[in-house]
């Protein structure tokens, strides 16, 4: 078995290098018997699916732009899969996360999601992970987030200076999120006002023409949230809500602080720390932002418009 965790960032340009990158990987890997899975979008998946041929009958596919269209899901099926078959061996994966076409805030939750990778698995049990950069289509702020989220890049024996290691995930997860917009509505709520947070949440989805399933899921999110604040929070929190180009933004914020970076993103659920709401409201949410320090939490919930 492998010793410890390889997380490498590969940095290709358009389908053809996708395949130059990638396959002999996922061979290198079916040759020697390792379990595989392979997290891409649809294109590539068929691209890769054919280049394998038969082989690609011994190979997980999942689409990653389903799985990963909240990023903070992913490391979950990460673990699952390591959990299912690392005990027998080692095991690599395929997962780009950030693939063309995200907006701006998707791909700062990749790369927090990326470094994160790091926390949840460097002291498991040994298995690898390529993260496929396309080049041409990416904007250069998420290959220079790649450097500094993975220890090695482009198949390097050695781990390079830019990766900035646990302490850069931690300094992220502890950072703040752009300020809420002047004309956000607010809403100051108490474990009395938890009905009127769900009443007024359910107005302003209403306003926007969600669909009903999806408010029902928001509303759902945002209370399990609020839950945490009053239960683990000092009783009390905030709920801020703003419509964007593109979403409708739903934000919990409160004093308290979460020590665990990894938050709602594990199978067992933290309890103590609020994880269940987290944990929820990453099922449920398009996109959802967590940052805990010293000075409070605030999650914020992105649902498409």
């Amino acid at each position: 078995m492998m010793d410890g965790f390889r997380h490498e960032a590969v940095l290709y340009r358009g389908i053809e290098g996708l395949l130059d990158a990638v396959l002999p990987f996922v061979t290198e890997g079916l040759q020697r018997g390792e379990p595989v899975m392979v997290a891409e979008p649809p294109d590539a998946l068929v691209a890769l699916e054919a280049a394998l041929g038969a082989d690609a009958r011994r190979v997980t596919f999942v689409d990653i732009c389903s799985l990963g269209r909240n990023p903070a899901r992913i490391i979950p099926e990460w673990l699952r899969f390591v959990e299912k078959f690392g005990g027998r061996g080692p095991v690599r994966g395929v997962g780009e996360p950030a693939w063309v076409g995200r907006s701006a805030v998707e791909l700062e939750e990749c790369r927090l999601h990326e470094a994160l990778l790091n926390v949840a698995f460097d002291d498991g049990p040994g298995w690898q992970l390529i993260c496929p950069y396309d080049e041409s289509g990416l904007p250069a702020e998420a290959i220079e987030g790649a450097l500094h989220t993975h220890p090695y890049v482009g198949g390097a024996d050695q781990p390079h200076g830019e990766y900035t290691g646990h302490e850069g995930a931690l300094t992220r997860f502890r950072g703040p999120l752009s300020p809420a917009p002047p004309d956000a509505v607010a809403m100051a709520f108490d474990a009395a006002g938890l009905s009127g947070l769900r009443a007024r949440i359910r107005s302003l989805a209403r306003q926007i023409a969600l669909t009903p399933d999806r408010t029902d899921d928001l509303v759902l999110a945002a209370h399990e949230l609020a839950g945490n604040s009053v239960q683990h929070a000092g009783g009390h929190g905030t709920m801020r809500s703003w419509r964007t180009d593109t979403s409708l933004v739903t934000e919990i914020a409160d004093a308290g602080s979460i020590k665990d970076p990894l938050v709602g993103r594990e199978p067992v659920l933290d309890l103590a720390e609020g994880g269940r709401g987290v944990a929820i409201a990453n099922e449920l949410c398009d996109l959802v932002q967590v940052r805990s320090s010293a000075d409070g939490t605030t999650v914020r919930l992105h649902t498409w418009l």
